[in-house]
């Protein structure tokens, strides 16, 4: 289960903002749009909601692992998502969800995303601790459990088990970098730029409309890095539409963390 351990190394576990599925399970895919090996144009949102409507992906136990296929080759990569409260995710065992864990599942990793499935619902099956789940209150707590889960599996071996040390001691040093990530704002806007005229930001938060109307070089950097950052907001795109008179619309995810910003309106 390396991809679950890169998760919880990189600080991708995050406590999820909504109790209703569909919200949480878009607020995990905006995240993973939002990965640097992501490329501009992938729909992860819609992937993932392709996939669930043909399937659910409870695996019971109050947890569910939903995914999105892309046709590119990079690293498995996941996000875990943590609801305190559990979500109707309709599962087969009728439990909620606690956990969801979202994969995109590039073209070159489909043997180790069914390996590494296969390897998580054998470890959630016969794992002792499962029923303690749902009492679970702290993001922390999240973390320690799913390193005591990886801990249990059969294909844990010595690099794993001593990144998991070097995460516990993390942990126990210093506040969970988790929490922070999990406090973000997640805003779709589109960028129209026509040369000659200013650019025009087509979102209901004001203070990113100003932001992005105020910045120089953005969309330049859209067409070459396909993001944009300057704090407090990072900007990325997902799609380019050109229309006549050479003017072009930026279809974007702003990403910001909510200390950071003013409220939205």
């Amino acid at each position: 289960m390396d991809s679950i351990l890169d998760a919880l190394q990189e600080g991708h576990l995050f406590e999820l903002p909504e109790r209703e599925k569909d919200h949480a399970l878009q607020f995990l895919a905006h995240i993973i749009e939002a990965f640097p090996q992501i490329p501009p144009g992938i729909d992860v949102v819609e992937a993932v909601k392709s996939r669930e409507e043909s399937m659910n992906t409870g695996l019971g136990k109050g947890w569910a692992c939903s995914h999105a296929r892309v046709n590119f080759e990079e690293d498995l990569m996941c996000v875990i998502g943590w609801s305190p409260a559990g979500i109707d995710y309709g599962a087969l065992d009728g439990k909620p969800v606690s956990i969801i864990i979202m994969y995109i599942v590039p073209s070159n990793q489909k043997s180790h995303y069914l390996r590494e499935i296969s390897t998580l619902v054998k470890a959630i099956q016969s794992s002792p601790e499962s029923e303690k789940l749902s009492s679970i209150k702290e993001l922390n707590d999240v973390r320690n459990y799913l390193l005591d889960l990886i801990a249990s599996s059969k294909d844990t071996g010595p690099d794993a088990r001593a990144r998991m040390i070097r995460l516990q001691v993390k942990s126990a040093a210093e506040p969970p970098q988790e929490i922070e990530f999990s406090n973000l704002i997640f805003e779709p806007v589109s960028i129209l730029h026509t040369p000659g005229a200013p650019l025009i930001a087509l979102t209901h938060n004001n203070e990113l409309m100003s932001f992005i109307e105020s910045s120089k070089g953005i969309t330049e950097q859209l067409d070459l890095e396909g993001s944009y950052y300057r704090v407090p907001w990072r900007i990325v795109r997902k799609g380019i539409t050109i229309y006549q008179g050479e003017k072009t619309l930026y279809e974007c995810l702003a990403l910001a963390q909510k200390k950071a910003v003013g409220t939205k309106g």
